[in-house]
């Protein structure tokens, strides 16, 4: 199989395990739930267990695939992947699966998120995330969580610090032109991962 034939593959099977979990989760009770029905779960873990499994997927990706493939000469990642028959890049890996899951309408959504974004649309979209944003620089290993509402809808929200775990990371951000910050270093916090849950049964 040719290396256009393996990446298909590779990125049909991430988005597939995505997609299975993600279905398995929305059919869990609602928090409000949680009173009349014992084997509830909370949202809280709810999110620590997406949270596992997009890291889980985006580290083998950038380490396994991305890294692998440069190193061998074989295929490098790009921000203009598609026009340059490229990988694409890991954000832009988990971005593409968080469009597949959002069009699930489950409700579930997940997207990056830094003070100091690449693109205007990866900049904290509200007075949570920035508070969140600013939490996990400070303490990277506990997520900061809240409920939220966005008109009639209570949302949990769970915001995760997002590490350079790579060489091509920190790269990436230090010498990109639309970069506001140039001083990263591997496994620094370089913004978050942000998980919404909607609440509402």
């Amino acid at each position: 199989m040719n290396m256009a034939g393996q990446h298909d593959k590779f990125l049909q099977y991430s988005f597939l395990v995505f997609l299975i979990i993600l279905l398995s989760l929305t059919s869990l009770p609602s928090t409000e739930a949680a009173d009349t029905c014992n084997d509830a779960i909370p949202p809280e873990i709810v999110a620590n267990y997406l949270h596992s499994v997009i890291e889980a997927d985006r580290t083998v990706y950038t380490t396994r695939v991305v890294e692998r493939m440069k190193d061998q000469g074989i295929v490098l990642a790009s921000e203009n992947w598609e026009r340059k028959k490229a990988l694409p890049l890991p954000a832009q890996l988990l971005m593409e699966a968080a469009h597949l899951v959002a069009a699930k309408n489950s409700g579930i959504q997940f997207r990056l998120s830094s003070l100091w974004p690449i693109y205007e649309r990866n900049a904290p979209a509200t007075e949570f995330e920035r508070k969140g944003l600013k939490a996990v620089l400070t303490n990277p290993d506990e997520p900061y969580t809240g409920v939220i509402t966005s008109g009639k809808d209570r949302l949990f929200q769970a915001i995760y610090a997002d590490k350079a775990i790579s060489n091509a990371c920190v790269t990436c951000h230090n010498t990109h032109p639309r970069g506001h910050k140039r001083n990263f270093h591997l496994q620094d916090v370089m913004g978050g991962l942000v998980i919404t849950i909607p609440l509402n049964p």
